[in-house]
């Protein structure tokens, strides 16, 4: 998977950006989503000199809008019917997680446990 690259804007900050992202197009209505063409990059400021931190939220964001798994997915290429398949997998298992999380509201199931950090 390739690796964030950091470039110092004139400004004096730092601008870290992946290659391989899919770009973020902005829509024809100019909400954002796909249309004209116009690009938004993942945009990241260094404070302090702390690129450690800022690699890390770098990636958090960027797990956080599915890059990493887009990246994956245009490794090879994806046939049709597999991205169907795909597709249905994922709408079952949003479907599923929203009746838990139903059932969870109405009690008829036991709410999650709290996740320790």
């Amino acid at each position: 998977m390739p690796r964030p690259y950091a470039r110092r804007l004139a400004s004096g900050r730092v601008w870290f950006s992946c290659p391989a992202c899919p770009p973020m197009r902005k829509r024809s209505d100019g909400r954002g989503g796909q249309g004209n063409g116009e690009t938004t990059l993942v945009q990241i400021f260094v404070r302090d000199n702390n690129v450690d931190q800022a690699l890390k939220a770098l990636k958090k964001k960027m797990q956080r809008e599915g890059n990493f798994r887009e990246m994956k997915r245009h490794v090879h290429y994806e046939k049709p019917s597999e991205k169907r398949a795909r597709q249905q997998a994922e709408a079952v298992r949003r479907a599923r997680k929203l009746a838990r999380k139903r059932a969870q509201r109405e009690g008829l199931l036991p709410a999650p446990k709290p996740r320790g950090r």
